[in-house]
């Protein structure tokens, strides 16, 4: 695997666990997973890597501050406050801020618990 298709190591990155739900008993078939909300706060020239999958860990994110470029299938797309994206079994990415303020980002998935 090239460099490239590694994408860069996790720098400048900082993440508050703010709560998870159990879904066992919530929703059938969830046994042994929960979802889970953090606050992801990515420092001018951070890197959110190295590229990673959603395989198995369904989410959703909403930027709060900042612009944050996602790196995903070649293409790098720009996302600024209030705007969010999916990240579904598809998605091989990687994230980066290339602006000059901390960028934030809301963070709902669905994880195997610990």
């Amino acid at each position: 695997m090239s460099s490239e298709q590694v994408g860069p190591q996790t720098k400048g990155v900082t993440i508050e666990f703010l709560t998870t739900v159990d879904l066992a008993g919530e929703i059938e078939g969830m046994e042994g997973r929960q979802l889970r909300m953090r606050m992801v706060t990515i420092d001018p020239g951070g890197v959110f890597g190295p590229i990673h999958d959603h395989k198995g860990r369904p989410g959703t994110v909403y930027v709060l501050q900042g612009t944050i470029t996602d790196h995903r299938n070649g293409v790098d797309t720009e996302y600024g406050p209030g705007v969010g994206w999916p990240e579904d079994r598809h998605t091989t990415h990687w994230l980066e801020n290339k602006g000059a303020v901390p960028a934030i980002e809301i963070s709902v998935d669905i994880v195997r618990n610990p």
